[in-house]
């Protein structure tokens, strides 16, 4: 296996900057939301690059992008490696893409050498998730494991009134010629590569993240629901103002939840008030929260108190609460992670054990088969922000992991995850 590179590193930084243009901002990022005309474009390019190498395409019932090099034993579970092309409003390069980049690059380049896979080897871009224009994220692997229904995830929708419904019709639409698959399906494993999206890798001066597992996360919308009146008559004892009860629980909110423990992550985030005028008493306040720790019991119990502190912090308006998105924290497979380990050291990588803080759609696939993740560095471990950078060594150097633990599986139709 060492005596010829396991990825051509060359192509896949050349096809990661490639696709990076697709959506590019005036500022270096990446606009390529879920379902739009930027993430259909980004589909014709990956599907033509895996065209040219003998990869198959296809999708579902949730726009999952399927890319699949055919097995000896087509009837065996198939290994699945990826993550998503979606971007964030002002996102960067190399979150989601990075992942599905490698995959691509490391399942051709196994096909190039002449291996032929002892089952099916498919490289896959999950739907929507980043979740920044429908929420909540993570639609596509969520949908593929059974955990969130077609029907609802259909009926969500962006701020312009647009359904998931009519968007994931709108992209099937633009690719007659891509055969639907079932919506989920047994898998062998499934490996994902994503920038670290934190500070721990670089500090550390690791190449290499053997990710543990991924911290629980829990988000809510909540509504508060007041009444308008003119800002010049009337009393403030008389007024029902959605904005000052949305001050009274964001302040008891941060001042409880925001101060648990060094571990936890509380967050405020889209807050938008009704009628938004400057003469006029705000009669509605709707805003998401985002919680996140790697204590499930500590998780549970901060968010029973979210919505204990909205009840109480509301009067005279009242708030409605509805639960998202409700993640526990989850490890991931040994074996895989040992894999992971040995492959780096064969190559010659630094390497460490990480808890990712983010999450990712391999969180949902590590309830169905053995799951595992490959972090490398970013710089100043940020992302989601246009200045998003990854090194092109380091993306090399994880996919070449990524490439070595996949031919586990490809030529050994008897290992054991």
């Amino acid at each position: 296996m060492a005596s010829q590179p396991l990825i051509n590193a060359d192509r896949l930084w050349a096809r990661l900057m490639a696709l990076a243009e697709i959506g590019a901002t005036p500022a270096g990022g990446v606009n390529r939301q879920a379902l739009s005309d930027g993430e259909i474009a980004a589909w014709r390019r990956v599907i033509g690059w895996a065209r040219e190498a003998g990869l198959t395409p296809s999708t579902d019932a949730a726009a999952n992008l399927f890319l699949t090099l055919a097995g000896r034993d087509r009837t065996a579970p198939p290994l699945l490696l990826g993550s998503h092309l979606d971007s964030q409003p002002t996102g960067g390069k190399f979150d989601g893409a990075a992942g599905v980049m490698a995959a691509l690059e490391a399942v051709v380049s196994l096909a190039e050498q002449g291996h032929k896979p002892a089952r099916d080897l498919i490289v896959v871009a999950w739907m929507n998730e980043e979740g920044s224009r429908f929420a909540p994220g993570m639609m596509g692997s969520e949908a593929f494991t059974g955990q969130r229904d077609l029907a609802a995830i259909r009926a969500a929708r962006d701020a312009d009134g647009i359904s998931v419904g009519d968007a994931l019709d709108r992209l099937h639409q633009a690719f007659p010629d891509v055969p639907h698959m079932r919506l989920g399906f047994a898998a062998r494993a499934y490996l994902e590569l994503h920038i670290e999206q934190g500070p721990l890798l670089e500090a550390a001066a690791c190449t290499i993240g053997v990710v543990t597992g991924i911290q629980g996360k829990k988000t809510f919308q909540v509504v508060v629901e007041g009444a308008e009146g003119h800002a010049g008559t009337l009393a403030q004892s008389e007024r029902r103002d959605a904005l000052a009860a949305f001050a009274r629980m964001a302040t008891a909110l941060h001042a409880e939840i925001g101060t648990i423990d060094a571990d936890i992550k509380f967050t405020i985030g889209r807050v938008t008030v009704l009628p938004n005028a400057p003469s006029v008493v705000p009669s509605r306040v709707s805003f998401s929260i985002d919680l996140r720790h790697p204590d499930n019991a500590v998780l549970d119990a901060a968010g029973a108190r979210i919505e204990a502190l909205c009840r109480e912090h509301v009067p005279p308006c009242t708030a409605m609460l509805t639960p998202l998105v409700d993640a526990p924290s989850n490890a991931f497979d040994e074996h895989l992670r040992a894999s992971i380990a040995e492959a780096t050291r064969e190559q010659g990588h630094s390497a460490m054990a990480i808890l990712s803080a983010a999450g990712h759609d391999a969180r949902h696939l590590a309830k169905v088969c053995p799951a595992a993740m490959i972090f490398i560095p970013c710089r100043d471990g940020v992302s989601h922000v246009e200045h998003e950078w990854a090194e092109p060594d380091h993306v090399a150097a994880g996919a070449s992991v990524l490439a070595q633990v996949l031919r586990e599986f490809a030529l050994a139709p008897d290992v054991e995850a």
